[in-house]
């Protein structure tokens, strides 16, 4: 399967080197060319890397390269748009997104399937701006994209069993455990970010009534529930791809 992944930033990139390492031609598209450049030096060099992958014994040398090989970095849409499956990772503004997927839906063949890594937006709002709603799908990555598990396939209400599946398949292969949700519009988040929010919105209470600071209270719930970050420590990683 050949597979554009749509946005080079920390999350875009992440996806595409996991997909790549899983044996598929990947080409990764971002507007800017230092963002890619970025991007390329990240895969290879960065903390989970594929480098790193081979220092830990994840990936041999040779699995690597072909891995390595397999990715293409690209600002040119048209390209991107010519394969099986297209994952979309820009910025978390759902204008920007419709705008994207109505561009896209006339570039793209009528068979390739739509998958959004939005961490919350409605998938029916994304797919109404395409002729193929059967074909679009959410697919919800976390950060770091090579090391966490999580697939949050979000099937929204005109999704078809085959899209469904394709993707499910996809995370498995991947190494990821894909667990399949139903989309909705009256609250953002799917369910992890919902979950998520909710835990943030308290620890903030918490803090704000002086009962303990933010690094006490990270601190606390890693101690008690084994967590690897507390709700702050989270968002923080979260957004820098959890570099050193």
């Amino acid at each position: 399967m050949t597979i554009g992944v749509m946005g080079a930033g920390v999350m875009g990139s992440g996806i595409a080197q996991v997909l790549a390492a899983a044996g598929h031609g990947v080409i990764c598209r971002d507007l800017d060319e230092a963002v890619l450049e970025r991007a390329r030096t990240t895969l290879v060099e960065g903390r989970f890397g594929f480098d790193g992958a081979v220092e830990r014994g994840l990936l041999t040398q040779r699995e690597a390269d072909a891995a390595a090989a397999r990715l293409t970095f690209t600002t040119d849409l048209a390209l991107a748009a010519a394969t099986d499956l297209v994952i979309e990772a820009i910025p978390e503004d759902l204008e920007l997104k419709i705008r994207f997927w109505r561009e896209l839906d006339r570039l793209c063949p009528p068979e390739t399937i739509f998958a959004s890594n939005s961490s919350g937006f409605p998938i029916a709002a994304m797919a109404a701006a395409t002729d193929r709603p059967d074909r679009f799908i959410g697919w919800h990555w976390a950060s770091p994209a090579p090391v966490m598990k999580l697939a949050e396939i979000v099937r929204g209400p005109h999704t078809s069993d085959a899209t469904v599946n394709t993707v499910v398949s996809l995370a498995a292969a991947a190494g990821k455990n894909p667990i399949v949700v139903a989309d909705t519009d009256t609250s953002w988040g799917y369910v992890a970010n919902r979950v998520y929010f909710a835990m943030v919105r308290e620890a903030s209470r918490v803090v704000a009534e002086g009962i303990a600071s933010h690094e006490e209270v990270d601190q606390l719930m890693m101690d008690c529930f084994r967590w690897p970050a507390g709700p702050f420590g989270m968002a923080a990683g979260a957004g820098s791809g959890w570099a050193k």
